[in-house]
């Protein structure tokens, strides 16, 4: 993937909606092969879009994280300050 912050984010965003929503309707159709092949590709497409932001744009969640040395969570701006990379 080759894609700015903004761009990797919105990935994430879309395919975490689409995550959830195939996870609903998983639920009450446990057995669709299409849905359970639709939810495998969506998840490793979020999974690869979520490595992508963490290694271009730096961590998301807490277990993202690398604290080496010291707390390196707050080196870059804060979101409200236009962080984002």
């Amino acid at each position: 993937m080759n894609y700015d912050c903004s761009q990797l984010l919105q990935m994430i965003n879309e395919s975490s909606f689409a995550l959830d929503d195939v996870t609903l309707y998983l639920d009450t159709h446990p057995c669709d092969k299409e849905a359970l092949n639709y939810y495998q590709d969506v998840k490793k497409m979020r999974a690869e879009a979520m490595n992508a932001y963490q290694a271009q744009c730096g961590p998301m969640m807490k277990d993202q994280v690398n604290p080496g040395n010291y707390w390196n969570w707050v080196d870059d701006k804060w979101p409200w300050e236009g962080g984002s990379r």
